[in-house]
Order: C-alpha cells, then structure tokens, then sequence
C-alpha cells in the first residue's frame, strides 16, 4: 500500500496489476509487487519470467529484470515471486524454481 492508500494487486491468470482504494468491496491475491519511496511499482511477472517497473503515472510498465526468457543464469529467472528493497536500494527477488534470491542493482 503506498502513503495515498492506494492498494496495488497482481492478478497472474490476467497479467495485470490492478490499483484499488481501500474501502473497495473487491479482493484478489496480492503476490510479487513492491512499491518504491518515488511510488514506483516493481511487479515480478511469474509466468512470464521478468521483473516489470511502472513509475508513477506511467500506463504502461517495462522490463528490467528477465526480459529473455527464464533460465537459470544470473541474468535470468525462473517464475519470480517475491520482491523485496533493502535500505541501499537493491532489489531481492525470490525464485519458485530456481529456489534462490538474486540481488540486483537497478538504478
């Protein structure tokens, strides 16, 4: 939930990120999304094998992490599900099936 209590929702079946006030009646599962001190939205893409970024007020999200393909290489996942910032700005991102977490530097 970012400081304008805006809830932001993964819907994989969907590939879409959806964005709700609280107070809405609707509900879905909330997995793999981060979002960031600037409002900045990091989705890891499961099915896809990617982690997505959307700066605030940007319709339409871009690659940074994955973007060919999954794999096992460290350049590469392999159905991402957690998201994670530590206080220096690097992302974690946690693997189902490569059963590890990466660090990366995204700035």
């Amino acid at each position: 939930m970012d400081e304008n209590g805006f809830l932001y929702v993964v819907d994989l079946a969907e590939n879409e990120v959806r964005r709700y006030k609280i107070g809405d009646t609707q509900s879905t599962v909330v997995a793999g999304i981060v979002v960031d001190q600037l409002g900045t939205i990091y989705v890891a893409d499961y099915f896809n094998h990617r982690i997505m970024r959307w700066p605030e007020g940007v319709v339409q999200g871009t690659d940074i992490i994955g973007e060919n393909g999954k794999g096992a290489q460290s350049n590469k996942l392999k159905y991402p599900v957690g998201l994670s910032f530590d206080r220096y700005g690097n992302l974690y991102v946690s693997e189902y099936e490569n059963h590890r977490v990466q660090k990366f530097n995204i700035e």
